[in-house]
């Protein structure tokens, strides 16, 4: 493993960069949607591998964004040296302007059909083989039910265990006080809460900020515990953390890194979480060339480390709150590719064109078709002023828009800022 003081950063501008020193060993490829537990799922990971992706049918995460928008941001980024595995099939619009933005290239993305991915997935692929349409790793955000043991990259039990909130307090870097409780040992009406707001109860497996609940008073504890019996109902929440609410934080980081086999560290960027009033994530911001990541090194090496032990390789991005006396607090671990991995890799391109402040944002929307929304930001989208990582055409009263998860870049903040404001004259909605 590297020393904590000689970290590099990382040099590619692809997925495919990054994973290259991890995936000689056989033919790989990298699953770019979660599981869900919802109607639509052909293979609803409820039964090991619990996801609490909503409470109910009518607010279960959707199928647009759980298996076309967050995969597809993922996929403009991919790279050439490691598949994508996809299914939803992308515009060709889309991917025509990925081509020329990022380098992208069609025949590696791979279409699997939602019905049956997981089945062909999991078909054997002897080492050597010359079957282009088998993989004998899948890489995953997230372990799937129906997905063979052996076809995960990294050991399903593995990465559960290390995607809980519960297992916070074993990666050895200074966090929040908490407790976690078994539901099946004790009922909530059992827990013991503190006696005074705000504190934080965690589902150990929320996707995106989903099962998280900030109690700040009798009725968000109320709303909360509803939710947990309906999770309890639908049989899809074991485990749950009280926690601390860490006070006077100025700053929210999402810090992000690459352990690989060996345990080394590749430094992959910072961003400043982006959340609404409720604490939903809405995107990142990242200063390029005035970000130093050495205070930071510490708690990199412990979570590397620990990573390293079990049998983990990957991305890893940690939250990281900063109170008003420098104080550092991690919040939060995902072992996996995290949202705005796809801003960091941005870092020698946009700095190349000195565009030193980005944004990511899942918020923006454009009336129109796609293809009309690339002719009218063409200029902002040629200067890179303007990057559309995913986009999805969407219809409502008759009318046709455009969802984007897009990053803003500018020379300065207030640059970046002044182009996002130019962009909104142009029709660019900003729905946060």
């Amino acid at each position: 493993m590297n020393s904590i003081s000689n970290f590099p950063y990382f040099q590619g501008t692809s997925f495919s960069d990054l994973f290259a020193q991890d995936i000689t060993d056989a033919h790989y490829a990298f699953l770019l949607n979660y599981p869900a537990t919802a109607s639509w799922a052909a293979y609803p990971n409820t039964n090991h591998y619990f996801i609490q992706d909503g409470s109910s049918e009518a607010t279960k995460t959707s199928f647009d964004k759980i298996c076309q928008k967050e995969p597809w941001k993922n996929l403009a980024v991919l790279g050439n040296g490691l598949p994508g595995i996809v299914i939803s099939p992308v515009q060709a619009v889309l991917r025509d302007y990925w081509r020329e933005h990022f380098g992208f290239r069609d025949d590696n993305l791979k279409l699997f059909h939602c019905s049956k991915y997981l089945d062909e997935l999991s078909q054997s692929n002897p080492l050597g083989s010359s079957d282009s349409s088998g993989f004998d790793q899948i890489i995953t955000l997230f372990p799937f039910d129906h997905l063979k043991p052996e076809k995960h990259a990294v050991d399903p039990d593995v990465h559960y265990h290390l995607l809980s909130k519960v297992t916070l307090s074993e990666l050895g870097v200074q966090c929040p006080a908490y407790k976690s409780y078994d539901l099946r040992q004790t009922h909530i009406t059992d827990i013991p809460l503190p006696q005074e707001f705000p504190y934080l109860i965690k589902t150990s497996h929320g996707l995106s900020g989903e099962g998280t609940y900030i109690i700040r008073n009798a009725s968000d504890l109320n709303y909360c515990l509803e939710e947990l019996r309906k999770y309890l109902e639908i049989e899809s929440v074991r485990m749950i953390v009280v926690s601390e609410f860490i006070k006077n934080a100025v700053q929210n980081h999402c810090v992000q890194f690459y352990v690989n086999k060996a345990g080394e560290v590749t430094l992959i960027g910072t961003t400043g979480q982006l959340v609404n009033a409720e604490g939903n994530y809405l995107g990142g911001l990242i200063h390029y060339d005035d970000t130093d990541m050495s205070k930071f090194f510490e708690m990199i090496a412990a979570i590397a480390h620990y990573a390293h032990q079990q049998g983990y390789f990957g991305v890893i991005g940690f939250d990281v709150l900063e109170d008003r006396d420098g104080g550092l607090y991690a919040i939060d671990a995902n072992f996996r590719v995290n949202g705005s991995t796809p801003l960091c890799l941005q870092r020698h391109t946009l700095l190349g064109l000195n565009k030193a402040v980005a944004k990511y944002s899942t918020d923006y929307r454009m009336d129109g078709a796609l293809d009309s929304v690339l002719v009218r930001l063409k200029p902002y989208l040629d200067r890179k002023d303007f990057l559309i990582l995913s986009a999805l055409e969407r219809v409502k009263y008759g009318k046709i828009y455009t969802e984007i998860y897009g990053i803003v870049a500018g020379e300065t903040l207030e640059d970046m800022q002044q182009i996002e404001r130019d962009l909104q004259h142009k029709g660019l909605q900003i729905l946060s």
